[in-house]
């Protein structure tokens, strides 16, 4: 069987910077490698100044790597024609105030090529799918943070990419639009399109992402599954449906011995992410 090409390949990425005192170096990204299936949702945690948005902007080739490889559905991430199939959203967009929703999306589809009818029902269809259909005919002046950023996450829909990369799309965002956000982000993924996003709001990507990477001092630190990475190694948890006392004092001899006793599950209890993320980053902190 022929190997999956990945959407995200990223091997060995080392970024240094020249700083202005002594011409120094200054190293942002370390040796980090990623790479993300098609389909998937990966989350890139870290704090700041840990080496995310570097490494977001060496995957769309906006910067250089100093050594390394990014690539982009097999494509080296350096040739302007592997953005064709990638839509991104960074953390603080700019949109022209005086524009509509519609508008907005008409402008982008026009930079993308489209034209005509198609153009139409693609602005359409996008409306409809971030819910902002019955705001389409509103300046973008009278758009609230949460709707902005849906328009934004439209916008990088218009070209219907295989690859989305978001950077803080719940930034400033107020609960209940980071909900719509989120619930969107499972549509793409129900959809098949590939999610790489960037957040430090641990629990917005532990509801969300397949896997994820936590990346800190330019390195990472921790990446994988999610399921994997929040298990707690050193324990094991049994839950039952309909256990008396007395079988939970027994527990051990009788479950398998008693029918009428339902192992609902067993395995390894959970952590949260953010335990997780506060574990690896303050292991090696000075």
């Amino acid at each position: 069987m022929a190997e999956v090409t990945p959407a995200v390949e990223i091997c060995d990425l080392v970024k240094d910077f020249k700083t202005s005192f002594r011409r120094q170096m200054l190293r942002a990204v370390g040796g980090v490698s990623i790479r993300i299936e098609p389909g998937e949702v990966y989350g890139l945690i870290g704090p700041n100044g840990s080496g995310k948005s570097t490494t977001m902007k060496a995957l769309l080739g906006l910067v250089a790597p100093t050594s390394g490889r990014c690539a982009i559905f097999g494509q080296d991430s350096l040739r302007v024609d592997s953005r064709r199939e990638v839509g991104f959203l960074p953390e603080n967009p700019y949109f022209y105030k005086h524009l509509s929703g519609a508008e907005t999306l008409r402008f982008y589809g026009k930079l993308c090529g489209m034209r005509g009818r198609i153009l139409e029902e693609r602005v359409s269809e996008l409306l409809v799918l971030v819910d902002l259909e019955n705001a389409r005919d509103r300046r973008l002046g009278g758009y609230s943070k949460g709707m902005l950023q849906r328009i934004g996450l439209a916008q990088a829909l218009v070209q219907d990419p295989r690859l989305l990369i978001l950077d803080e799309p719940t930034a400033g965002v107020d609960p209940m639009g980071s909900r719509q956000i989120r619930d969107l982000i499972f549509k793409l993924r129900e959809r098949g399109i590939t999610v790489f996003l960037c957040s430090h709001l641990l629990e917005q990507v532990q509801e969300v992402c397949d896997r994820v990477g936590i990346i800190f001092q330019g390195k990472m630190v921790k990446e994988g599954r999610l399921e994997d990475l929040i298990a707690i190694e050193d324990q094991t948890e049994i839950v039952l449906r309909d256990a008396s006392p007395e079988l939970i004092a027994r527990i051990t001899a009788l479950v398998a011995a008693n029918p009428e006793t339902e192992l609902v599950r067993s395995g390894k209890p959970r952590t949260t992410l953010e335990r997780l993320f506060l574990r690896e980053t303050q292991r090696d902190a000075p």
